[in-house]
C-alpha cells in the first residue's frame, strides 16, 4: 500500500506573543479565534482550516526542530478583489509589501498581495479567476 495524503488539516504558527498574533489574524484576515483543551490553547479558524498558535520556547507542544517565529510563508486565497484586498490592509493599518502581482497557485494564475503578520511572516493574500475560485 502508498500513503496518500488527501489535504492539509491544520498548520502550527509559531510565535514571541500568542494574543497579537492572533488578534492580528483575527482583525486583519477575518479568522475566528478559539481557546481548547486543559493547556488553553489558541487555534484560529477560517473556512475548514485551522491554524494553532503556539508560544515559542514551549516545551509542552512537539514542534519542529528549529523554533523561529517569522520563518513562514504563508498564502490565503480570498473572494475578494486585489484592490479590495489592498484598501482593507490600509484601512487595517498593515502595509503591503508586494503586489498586486500574478503568480501561480495550486489551481493555475491568481493574483496576489503580500504583507507581514506581526511575529514577521510573510502572508500572501491571492485572488482565482472567478472561474476557478
Amino acid at each position: 500500500m502508498t500513503l496518500k495524503v488527501g489535504r492539509v488539516d491544520h498548520l502550527v504558527l509559531s510565535c514571541r506573543d500568542v494574543e497579537a498574533t492572533a488578534a492580528w489574524y483575527q482583525r486583519v484576515l477575518g479568522m475566528t479565534k478559539q481557546v481548547y483543551g486543559r493547556e488553553q490553547r489558541i487555534a484560529l479558524f477560517f473556512g475548514n482550516q485551522k491554524i494553532n498558535v503556539r508560544p515559542t520556547g514551549d516545551e509542552s507542544w512537539v514542534t519542529s526542530k528549529v523554533d523561529t517565529p517569522g520563518a513562514l510563508d504563508l498564502c490565503f486565497v480570498t473572494s475578494s478583489t486585489p484592490a479590495e484586498t489592498v484598501a482593507h490592509f490600509k484601512a487595517c493599518g498593515v502595509k503591503v509589501v508586494e503586489g498586486p502581482t500574478t503568480r501561480s497557485g495550486a489551481l493555475g494564475a491568481f493574483v496576489s498581495v503580500y504583507c507581514h503578520d506581526p511575529e514577521g511572516n510573510l502572508i500572501e493574500v491571492s485572488s482565482y479567476p472567478e472561474t476557478s475560485s
